[in-house]
């Protein structure tokens, strides 16, 4: 017993070594040993005041609340959440998605991108399951939705700018297909899952193959293919924010225009609109999600807030 303790314990160790020695030469490949981080740390601490200008360290208690008021006017401005004189009955403006301007567009992104890349992905999901086309058949389309997966939003809007140039129209095409990829996944996950009684059932009755699929094996899915579709949904609104900075329009662009002036005041003020944007999806999302299941709680507004930049990380690599 003592010699199995033993050996675990020198296992453990040994793992330990292995992980701190990739990471020793991880943080050396990123060159940040070469990095002369402490020289530039005070023009951090003066880029700090520009992105918070209501913070004034040279004076207690430290706050201006009237700092605010500088995100509030760019916000103003340049319409970002809410847009007065927007036409809601025009398409061509945006019609209801207009009304919440910069976002409302970022927003419009993220849910087209979700409404085409359903039906594919619905389709690849049936297809892709082995309850539903036998192997080796349907890994033909589990391969299709896994290089979709491999490759990112990013990099699809990219392959797309030959296409429709860099715009929303591009962006849309990018989360259309990201969608495919995921949400089909999702879909074949769940038709793995299901039941066999519901199917036999339906084969007893004579019912043909398409019938069984829809009624006894879709009927059974429908509740978690929406609750997963809103999930999409949320993580579609984030990519949509990530693929404005390469130009995509929304939010994201503003973003990047301001970064590149090195308005930090603004880019600050953009930042609060899309995690007031993203939030809000979510808590959404969320909402619809825990009356679907009954085994999910909706998250409070505290855990959205302080998961944001985790989320946001893992939408760029989409």
């Amino acid at each position: 017993m003592r010699r199995g303790r033993r050996i675990r314990w020198l296992l453990t160790g040994l793992g330990i070594t292995v992980v701190l020695f990739f990471f020793y030469n991880a943080l050396y490949t990123t060159e940040l040993f070469q990095a002369d981080l402490p020289r530039y740390f005070p023009a951090f601490l003066d880029a700090l005041t520009d992105y918070f200008p209501f913070l004034d360290f040279s004076a207690f208690p430290f706050v201006d609340p009237g700092g605010f008021g500088q995100y509030w006017s760019f916000i103003q401005e340049r319409n970002l959440i809410y847009n007065s004189s927007a036409d809601l009955t025009d398409p061509s403006t945006g019609g209801p998605f207009a009304l919440f301007g910069v976002a409302g567009l970022t927003l419009a992104m993220g849910f087209a991108g979700t409404i085409l890349g359903f039906p594919l992905a619905l389709l690849f999901g049936i297809l892709g399951s082995e309850r539903v086309m036998p192997f080796p058949f349907n890994f033909l389309f589990r391969g299709v939705m896994s290089s979709i997966r491999a490759i990112p939003a990013l990099v699809w809007a990219l392959i797309y700018v030959p296409l429709g140039g860099l715009g929303p129209a591009t962006a849309v095409l990018a989360i259309a297909t990201d969608t495919v990829g995921n949400l089909g996944r999702l879909y074949t996950d769940e038709l793995e899952e299901v039941e066999d009684g519901p199917i036999e059932a339906m084969r007893t009755t004579g019912a043909s193959r398409p019938q069984t699929i829809v009624f006894g094996m879709l009927s059974q899915v429908t509740t978690p293919f929406i609750a997963w579709t809103l999930y999409i949904f949320e993580i579609n609104v984030r990519i949509a924010v990530t693929l404005g900075i390469i130009g995509g329009g929304g939010l994201g662009l503003i973003l990047s225009v301001q970064q590149k002036l090195f308005n930090f005041t603004n880019m600050m003020a953009t930042i609060l609109v899309i995690i007031v944007l993203i939030i809000s999806v979510e808590m959404f999302s969320q909402r619809v999600r825990s009356r679907l299941r009954a085994d999910e709680s909706p998250e409070g507004l505290l855990t959205l807030l302080l998961g944001f930049p985790r989320r946001m990380a893992e939408s760029l690599t989409k």
